[in-house]
This record gives structure tokens, sequence and C-alpha cells, in this order.
């Protein structure tokens, strides 16, 4: 334990200090020591290295921690993929959300021609479509199933329909409840209607389901610090009498800090990419019977999978849980322990 390299450089670079200063003074011209930078990179990468090295010298251990901290993770990163998926769905049925506005029976064709050409010219209206009263009748008898019965009727009971898309912008449920009053107010509408009820309880639901995956997120999140720093302060105790003499010899906190701290590190990067195999596994189970489930309703939606920048984020979110995890432990411990 007491071998690695790390923890007695201090040591060595105050012992060879003097010898390489005296020849850096006779020979300025030949030789160029390496910049501050240069050193302060090559010491943490080393030591970041040899963090990993420990780990994979204890694999089963480190492999069930890792997994414990996936599994934990990949909860609220399945969750909140599915519930991404979901609002893409609820995004496309705002968009095709539409008005049904029924004519008077007594209005002629070309009043009704006139006035979907003036509503096809307001702000609010992207397209104005026109149901007769012979289409509604026609398509009335192939689907409700009455069509014998409604042959015994000599006159058509059916009113014109106008069928209105607003814009996008006007799509949202309050400003569609102002376009329905606003063409209600027309003297050849009996009325108009928009059923956009069940689109704001789904709109409700998601909302509540978003939050309960953030508190989810949240409380698996401190889970996640706890079980790291956990396993930091048990590394710490089995290396108490290594921390002493490191001490003893001049290494301070930060430097003996180091390597706890890229521990916690690799810890949170392992678990995360086992997040990401195991949400990404479980989206795959689930792609072909969802397809089958949009194909019965002639829906070409398909599942999305992690991409690039979410990957990178989970990725980057569980180091930093990691570090954080491992800060803690290690701010608390470390100093703690003093050499008698």
């Amino acid at each position: 334990m007491l071998a690695n390299w790390y923890l007695i450089a201090p040591t060595l670079v105050t012992d060879m200090r003097k010898p390489l200063q005296k020849k850096s003074r006779k020979k300025k011209t030949v030789s160029r020591s390496p910049s501050r930078l240069h050193i302060w990179f090559f010491r943490h990468l080393q030591v970041a290295l040899d963090s990993l090295g420990r780990l994979t010298r204890a694999p089963v251990a480190t492999l069930m921690t890792s997994t414990v901290l996936g599994i934990a993770v990949s909860l609220p990163a399945g969750m909140w993929v599915l519930l991404d998926n979901v609002k893409q769905v609820s995004g496309n049925w705002d968009g095709a959300a539409s008005i049904s506005m029924f004519i008077k029976t007594e209005a002629s064709d070309s009043q009704i021609e006139l006035l979907s050409d003036r509503l096809k010219k307001m702000p609010e209206i992207e397209s104005v479509d026109l149901i007769t009263r012979d289409d509604a009748l026609i398509e009335f008898q192939q689907f409700s199933g009455f069509g014998k019965a409604l042959q015994v009727i000599q006159e058509n009971p059916l009113p014109a329909v106008l069928v209105i898309t607003p814009t996008e912008q006007s799509s949202s449920p309050e400003k569609a409840e102002l376009l329905v009053l606003k063409l209600n107010q027309e003297s050849l509408v009996d009325f108009a209607q928009l059923d956009m009820e069940w689109i704001r309880r789904f709109h409700a639901i998601t909302d509540i389901a978003i939050r309960a995956v953030i508190v989810l997120a949240s409380l698996l999140s401190l889970a996640v610090l706890l079980i790291i720093g956990n396993t930091i302060r048990l590394e710490i105790q089995n290396r108490q009498a290594e921390i002493e003499i490191t001490k003893l010899i001049g290494a301070t906190n930060a430097f003996i800090r180091r390597p706890f701290l890229y521990s916690g590190f690799w810890y949170g990067l392992l678990g995360g990419l086992i997040a990401w195999f195991l949400v990404t596994i479980s989206l795959w189970l689930l792609a072909g019977p969802i397809e089958k489930l949009t194909g019965l309703y002639q829906s070409e939606f398909s599942l999305d999978v992690l991409d690039f920048s979410t990957t990178t984020t989970l990725l980057l979110g569980t180091a930093f849980l990691g570090l954080a995890g491992a800060w803690l432990a290690v701010s608390r411990h470390l100093t703690a322990i003093e050499p008698e």
C-alpha cells in the first residue's frame, strides 16, 4: 500500500529540486523545464489512471457499486425519455385541434361560400374545409350504421359544417376558446364547438408525471451521493495508516484528496454507462409493442431513444454526482486523520 508513487512524489520532488535547479542555472539555454500547466495536467492524468487501476483490481466490488448507481439513475432517466415521447405526441394533438362550425339549415350555398372565404382571411385561421349537407349525410350513413333508416327520411336533417383549423399561434386551448366565441357571433352559425377538455386533462396528467419524475430523480440523486460517499468513507478508513504516513512526509490534504475524488468520478461515470445501457435495452424492448399499438391507429409514431445530447447529459450528471459524493466524504473524514 505504501508503494504508491503518487503518495511519495512530494518527497522525491523536494529532494531532487536543489540539484536540478543548479543544473538549470548552468544550462539555461540548453534545456527548458515543463510549464506548470503541463505538470498539473500530467499529475491529474496519472492520479486519475491510478484511481481507475485501483477500481479494476477489485472488479466485483466496483461492478456491484456501479450497478446499484446505474439502476438508481436509470429509473428517472427512462421515465424522462418516455415522458418526452408522450409530450411529442401531445404536441401533435395540439396542432391538430380543429373547430367544427355548424351552419344554420336555412343558409344557402352561396352564403356558406362567402362565409368560408371571409374566414380564410382571418389571421387566427390557417385553413377552412367545407362539408356540405350531402357530404355529411353520406359520411353519416357510412359510419353510423343507420344507413337504411336514413333512406326513409325524405329531407336531409344534417347541417353544413365548416371545419376550421387554427394557426399554430392560436391552437392553445385558451386562444382557441376565444376564437370559438368570436365564431359564434356570426349570423349564419348555429353553434361552434371545440372539444379540448380531454387535451387539458392529458396535459394536467403529464405535468403531474413530470413533477413526479423530478422528485424521484432528486431522491435517487441523493441516494447516489450517499452511496458514493459511504464507499469513499470506507476506502479512507482502509487506507488510514497510509494517509498518516503521507502526511508525515509532507503531503497536503489536497494532494491526498485527489485520488479519492477521481475514484468518485469513475464510480459515477461507470454508473452512468450502466444506466445508459439499461435505458437503451428497455426502450428497445418496448419499441416493437408500441409500434404495433400505434399501427392499429394508423400512426407512424416511433419511440425515440437516448440521443447524443441526452446521453452526454446523463454521463456528465452521474460523474458530477460521483465527484460531489466523494468530496463530501473526503472533506469530512480526511481532516479527522492526523498522524500521532
